[in-house]
């Protein structure tokens, strides 16, 4: 993480949040260390045109945090709901914005697209420059940047009336279906967390409680403004999601889920800890460990060390990364860096010893005397 001026933090905090983060973590599992099978069952509720079109969108699109923050009090999804109720359809989707990069060039390209309700192959080729080249135009969401992909971007720009109606439908479907539920047992919770982490921040320091925030992220991740505004979200512990306002502030929504909690409901075990232990349970995975312990290595030297691909001696970083094991840094302008952080290997220990030492009677409701539950 790099700043260039004094920060300004902005707290803020409620259940959108979490309303439209859940599906970018529904749809991407592997990235917050979210079971597929689970995500998959809960997408597969969802009506055929509402899963269709949610997948479509999510998959290529950032989460509208920042349209999120612009919204009253109290910013839950009915919020988020009446405010997309209120608007011409027209009018949803330059209300959220919605890039798949963060190149201020590419969103005013879609916008041209938007205005003109058609686009062309040359159009193609310029938003693929933009989305590939940019200096500030990461994609946003995982996956190849692809022609196909742009057409179904600028396709989604040229008819902004059928996006705003299907937009709406589909979120409400959603709401239905799963949110309405996960909404009650998480927002109870939001409140405490924003209290926590402001107590945090004020013990650390903004400096180094932003660090720590965006840990995940690597050297290559940079604060940008003069106001960053943090939010807790239940949903994308332990990771983080970000949106760029405007040039002088940013909003982040943190992973606030406490670590002896499951992000799947009614789930005893925690998922910080499957996740650990998953990591840990392959042979592979614990030589590159001990190899990070002792030096910090790039995948081509690993898998050099290993006698391995180096693809899969990425695939086994990236659930180590998950799992919390590993991080990285940038070496050049291409290389990552990898190291182990044993404080997670000592967390580990710390965490499978304190659930296995928890009441099972308390903790799963279960009579041992009368053999049945509470």
């Amino acid at each position: 993480m790099a700043t260039d001026k004094a920060i300004e933090i902005i707290w803020d905090y409620g259940t959108a949040y979490d309303f439209l983060a859940s599906l970018h973590v529904l749809h991407f599992p592997d990235e917050f260390g979210l079971r597929g099978a689970w995500a998959a069952g809960v997408r597969s509720r969802l009506p055929g045109e509402a899963k269709e079109f949610l997948e479509l969108i999510v998959s290529n699109f950032n989460v509208p945090l920042h349209w999120v923050y612009s919204l009253p009090a109290p910013k839950d999804a009915a919020t988020v709901l009446l405010a997309l109720k209120r608007m011409p359809v027209e009018d949803r989707l330059p209300a959220l914005q919605l890039c798949p990069m963060n190149a201020p060039a590419g969103y005013e390209l879609l916008m041209e697209t938007m205005d003109k309700g058609s686009w062309d192959q040359t159009t193609v080729s310029d938003l693929l420059h933009i989305w590939r080249n940019h200096p500030a135009g990461q994609t946003v969401v995982p996956g190849p940047v692809s022609a196909s992909r742009a057409e179904k971007v600028l396709q989604i720009y040229a008819e902004p009336g059928a996006f705003g109606e299907k937009y709406l439908n589909s979120l409400a479907a959603y709401y239905e279906v799963f949110f309405s539920e996960e909404e009650r047992r998480i927002a109870p919770k939001m409140e405490p967390a924003l209290q926590k982490a402001e107590a945090q921040a004020e013990k650390a320091g903004i400096d180094a409680y932003l660090a720590s925030l965006t840990d995940l992220m690597g050297e290559q991740f940079s604060i940008r403004g003069e106001e960053i505004i943090l939010a807790p979200s239940y949903w994308t512990s332990p990771g983080f999601l970000y949106n760029s306002i405007d040039e002088d502030r940013m909003l982040l929504l943190f992973g606030a889920r406490p670590k002896e909690e499951s992000l799947v409901p009614g789930e005893i075990v925690p998922e910080d800890l499957l996740l650990r232990l998953k990591a840990m349970t392959d042979p592979t995975r614990m030589r590159i460990l001990r190899y990070l312990l002792q030096e910090q290595l790039t995948p081509a030297e690993l898998a050099r060390r290993l006698r391995l691909r180096a693809p899969t001696v990425t695939h086994h970083l990236h659930t180590l990364k998950a799992a919390g094991m590993v991080h990285f840094v940038r070496k050049g302008k291409n290389e990552h860096l990898y190291y182990a952080k044993m404080d997670s290997v000592k967390e580990l220990y710390v965490m499978l010893k304190d659930f296995l030492e928890q009441d099972v009677n308390l903790v799963e409701g279960f009579d041992l005397f009368n053999n049945e539950l509470f």
